[in-house]
């Protein structure tokens, strides 16, 4: 039975974080870090069909969603890695299951290999980190990626708009799915968008050709500790097409591949799909400790 989702605040490193919370304090934790341009809120449905068995914990991450935006905190990928590290520390989390997506894929993994012990599990969702199988989407960013940081910054802070994020949540899905995802994901996430929210952004965007450089080192990390890993992927996705999810099963061949139709926002669109693989997987991940 769905369960309540409970909104909580916490002081992480003197910064304001909300961030959502379901299920038994005691059980079994599933982190749920988010992507771009979302926050904990891409979560909230997955929440209460998963609490009545895992504790799911969901932070919107400095500068996104209901959390601070402080001007000293470091808006990269190692940043935010070090951030979840000490939102699970703050809430006494030592071992978790991680909900890989999008931004919070890059995120997620680089506090993975901090400690491999930490984690149980991992759940794939359209989060790319094979640089050979990019989708077409990607070829723009390239582009802005060849400009001096100054420029390339500039540039994409202009992309960073309300039409641009409508598009970012629609992405490539077919119009009849597309009629699922509601506008309050674009609007809501805009209305939270300040100036320097929008330049931390295009820092962030144009900062994505270095984190490139770190997928062989994503996918090292898989290839040695092997983690038991459920990949969930809406092929309907012009950055990360079907061909980026079965790239996975290079480094992680005993993983479970379920091609859902949909695109980059399942949860928005294939929910009780998400929800009854996931509930499965870590049903099974449960029982073996």
């Amino acid at each position: 039975m769905p369960v309540c989702v409970q909104h909580r605040r916490v002081t992480i490193d003197g910064i304001d974080i909300f961030y959502r919370e379901a299920g038994p304090a005691d059980a079994p934790v599933v982190l749920l870090p988010h992507g771009y341009p979302c926050s904990s809120y891409e979560f909230r449905n997955y929440m209460r069909e998963l609490g009545d068995h895992w504790r799911l914990l969901a932070p919107d991450f400095p500068g996104s969603g209901y959390s601070a935006t402080p001007e000293s905190f470091a808006y990269d990928f190692d940043g935010f890695a070090t951030f979840l590290n000490d939102f699970t520390g703050a809430l006494g989390v030592h071992r978790f299951a991680l909900y890989l997506h999008d931004f919070g894929s890059w995120i997620g993994l680089r506090l993975a290999m901090r400690d491999p012990g930490r984690i149980t599990a991992l759940i794939v969702q359209n989060g790319d980190i094979y640089e050979d199988v990019l989708g077409p989407k990607y070829a723009g960013l390239k582009e802005m990626w060849k400009l001096e940081s100054g420029e390339g910054i500039a540039r994409l802070r202009e992309f960073v708009s309300f039409d641009h994020f409508r598009d970012e949540f629609v992405n490539d899905v077919r119009p009849e799915l597309a009629a699922r995802i509601p506008p309050d994901l674009w609007t809501l996430h805009w209305a939270l968008m300040t100036e320097q929210r929008r330049n931390n952004a295009a820092r962030i965007i144009y900062d994505l050709k270095d984190n490139i450089a770190w997928f062989p080192r994503y996918q090292a990390f898989l290839r040695e500790h092997q983690p038991p890993t459920l990949i969930l992927w809406g092929p309907q996705d012009g950055y990360m097409p079907e061909e980026s999810a079965r790239a996975y099963l290079r480094d992680l061949p005993k993983a479970e591949l379920h091609l859902l139709d949909g695109g980059h926002w399942l949860l928005e669109t294939n929910l009780d799909e998400a929800v009854s693989l996931s509930h499965d997987f870590l049903q099974r991940r449960t029982a073996a400790g």
